[in-house]
């Protein structure tokens, strides 16, 4: 039941990083043809008009670029936070079942050994048929 339930989770916070990387890509393209755009305002047309338009264009270029560069930030930010979670759950999980195993060979010693003989016995008899 708690597998499922993080699972859920799992697929979940896949699913919100995928709608994020999503929505970052359609920015970086907005970005981009704002910033062609701009490019082609500028060479196209000449005259006293040209010092406005490109003002305006520019600024168009400046927010466009903030909001991306604020949106990959916050992006670096959350991929940095669920490493670092991630990272803690899997040392605690592996944490756990190292005492787990400690428990367990200190209650019942001669299984341990029976359990190590046997599978030795394995290994050795799999690399004797090399």
């Amino acid at each position: 039941m708690a597998n499922q339930r993080a699972s859920k989770k799992d697929d979940s916070q896949q699913h919100n990083t995928s709608a994020s990387a999503n929505q970052l890509k359609e920015d970086l393209q907005h970005l981009s043809q704002t910033l062609e755009e701009l490019l082609s305002a500028t060479s196209d047309e000449v005259g006293s008009g040209v010092s406005e338009n490109v003002k305006a264009w520019r600024s168009k270029a400046e927010d466009s670029l903030k909001h991306a560069k604020a949106r990959l930030n916050d992006m670096e930010g959350h991929i940095k936070e669920r490493g670092e979670r991630a990272y803690r759950q899997t040392r605690d999980s592996v944490a756990h079942q190292v005492d787990a195993c400690d428990h367990y060979v200190h209650e019942n010693p001669w299984k341990a050994v029976g359990v190590g003989a046997a599978v030795g016995v394995i290994v050795g008899l799999l690399i004797g048929r090399r």
